[in-house]
C-alpha cells in the first residue's frame, strides 16, 4: 500500500498520437486523450494487446517521441526529449555484442559524463545488485537469455532513474526464465535494494500484471485509450492459485472481452469497410471450437484456464475469440468463451457443410467479404484487383492493418468458395487461378 503523503511522480495528460494511414489522405490516432499518472513508491502496470499503442505510450513517457497532443510531465517539468530521470529495458536485450557485462552497463553513464571511477562503482554494485557478479567480462554471446535480461536491468539502475519503465520485458524468455526473473525483480523491489522511485511495466500478459503491480491500467484498441483502471491490493507474495488472484484475473479477461456499444444503424453502415480483423486462420478457428467443445470445457470454457491449456498470451487467445463471435460461433460471457448452438453443430460437420457455414456467416457479418462478392458480381468479367480493396480500407486504417484485414477475409473467403484469389496476380475472381 502506498503512503498517503506520496507524490505524483509522472503525469500523462490527454495525450493523443496520430499517424497517417496508408493512403496519406486521412490519419489514424494510435493513443487518444490518454491521461495516467504514476505515484513514488508504485508499480503500474500498462495491460493492452498488440496495436493498443502501449509502446508508443511509453516512448512518449521516455521523451523518445513526441505525441501529437497533450503534453508528460515527471517531477512537473515537461518531457521535451530524452528524459534524465527514466530509464527503460526493452523486450529485446539491445545490448551491444562487441561489449563485455561491465562495458554495456557503463555505457550509459559514460554517454552522460559521469566520472569514471563513479561509473565503475555505480556499474558493479549494479552487477552485483542484479545477480551478474562474476560475469563482469563476459560478452552477450556467452550469456544465457536470462542473464542478458539481467544486464538490461542493470544498465537501467545504473543511471539511478526516478522512473524504470519496462517494455514487455520477459516476454522473450522462456516460462521458467522468465518466472525467475520476475521473483527477483520483485524481491528487490519489494525491499527497497533498488534506485527506483516507481515502476511503469507495458505487459500483454494478464497473471503477469497480477503478480507484480499495484494498480493495472487496461488500454483498449483503435485507438489506444485508457478502458479501465484497477487497484491491485493482493498482498505479496502472491500465489497465482489463490481465489483473489484468481478473481481479479477473471474480472480482468471480463473487462477485456467486453463488446462495446453497437452503433445506430446509420453509423455501422457507414463504418463497415474500417472493421479492423486480426490475422486468423480458418484451421486455428477450427481448432479453437473443437477444444471449446471437448471435455473438460464441453461447450463452455473459463479464458484463464484455456489460455493456459493452450500455452496462449491474450494476442493469441482473443483474435481467434472475437473473430468466432464475429461469425457467430462462439461469445463471451464474462470471463468464458461460449460456443452458439451453430458453433457446437459446426464442431460436428463434415468439410463441405464447414465451408457452407463460413462462408455465410463471412457475407452476413463481414462487411469487406460482401464488399468483395458485390464488385465481382458487378463486373462482367467477375474479377477485381486486391490493391482497389485495400486502397479503400487504407481511408479507415494503417498499411499493417489493412493487409492484414484484406489477408483474414482471403483466407475465409477462400474457405467458404465464396471467390477464388491468385497469390501472384493478387486478383479476386470467381474462377479457380491458374
Amino acid at each position: 500500500m502506498l503512503d498517503p503523503a506520496t507524490t505524483t511522480l509522472l503525469n500523462v495528460e490527454n495525450v493523443t498520437q496520430v499517424f497517417a494511414t496508408g493512403s496519406g489522405e486521412s490519419r489514424k490516432p494510435v493513443l487518444e486523450n490518454v491521461s495516467m499518472s504514476l505515484k513514488t513508491g508504485e508499480f503500474v502496470a500498462l495491460l493492452g494487446r498488440s496495436g493498443s499503442g502501449k509502446s508508443t505510450l511509453l516512448r512518449i513517457i521516455a521523451g523518445l517521441a513526441r505525441p501529437t497532443e497533450g503534453k508528460v510531465t515527471i517531477s512537473g517539468q515537461p518531457v521535451t526529449g530524452p528524459a534524465e530521470d527514466v530509464a527503460m529495458v526493452f523486450q529485446s536485450f539491445a545490448l551491444f555484442p562487441w561489449l563485455d557485462v561491465l562495458d554495456n552497463v557503463e555505457i550509459g553513464p559514460r554517454a552522460n559524463g559521469v566520472p569514471l571511477e563513479e561509473t565503475r562503482q555505480r556499474a558493479l554494485k549494479a552487477i552485483d545488485t542484479i545477480g551478474l557478479d562474476g560475469f563482469e567480462s563476459a560478452y552477450p554471446k556467452e550469456l544465457s537469455g536470462g542473464m542478458r535480461q539481467r544486464v538490461g536491468f542493470a544498465r537501467a539502475l545504473v543511471m539511478q532513474p526516478k522512473i524504470l519503465l519496462m517494455d514487455e520485458p520477459f516476454s522473450a524468455l522462456d516460462v521458467l526464465t522468465a518466472e525467475t526473473l520476475r521473483t527477483d525483480l520483485l524481491d528487490l523491489w519489494q525491499e527497497g535494494r533498488i534506485p527506483i522511485k516507481s515502476i511503469l511495466m507495458v505487459t500483454h500478459n494478464i497473471e503477469e500484471a497480477v503478480l507484480m503491480s499495484d494498480r493495472i491500467l487496461v488500454l483498449s484498441s483503435n485507438p489506444g485509450r485508457i478502458a479501465s483502471e484497477i487497484q491491485n491490493t493482493i498482498p505479496h507474495p502472491r500465489d497465482r492459485l489463490d481465489p483473489p488472484f484468481r478473481a481479479l484475473v477473471d474480472q480482468i479477461y471480463a473487462l477485456m472481452t467486453q463488446r462495446p456499444a453497437k452503433p445506430a444503424a446509420r453509423e455501422a453502415a457507414a463504418a463497415g469497410l474500417a472493421l479492423s480483423l486480426p490475422d486468423v486462420s480458418t484451421n486455428s478457428l477450427a481448432g479453437m471450437l473443437e477444444e471449446i467443445a471437448a471435455p473438460p470445457y464441453d461447450g463452455k470454457a473459463d479464458l484463464p484456464h484455456l489460455a493456459d491449456s493452450l500455452g496462449f498470451e491474450i494476442d493469441d487467445l482473443f483474435p481467434l475469440g472475437e473473430t468466432l463471435q464475429l461469425l457467430k460461433l462462439a461469445d463471451f460471457e464474462e470471463a468464458d468463451i461460449k460456443l452458439t448452438p451453430l458453433g457446437k453443430r459446426f464442431v460436428d460437420m463434415d468439410v463441405d457443410q464447414r465451408k457452407k457455414v463460413i462462408g455465410e456467416q463471412a457475407l452476413a457479418n463481414i462487411p469487406l467479404a460482401s464488399h468483395i462478392k458485390r464488385v465481382l458480381d458487378e463486373r462482367p468479367s467477375h474479377r477485381a484487383p486486391a490493391s482497389r480493396f485495400r486502397e479503400e480500407l487504407e481511408d479507415y486504417m494503417s498499411e499493417d492493418y489493412a493487409d492484414r484485414t484484406l489477408r483474414t477475409v482471403i483466407g475465409l473467403g477462400r474457405y467458404g468458395e465464396l471467390f477464388a484469389y491468385d497469390e501472384d496476380a493478387q486478383t479476386f475472381s470467381y474462377e479457380n487461378p491458374e
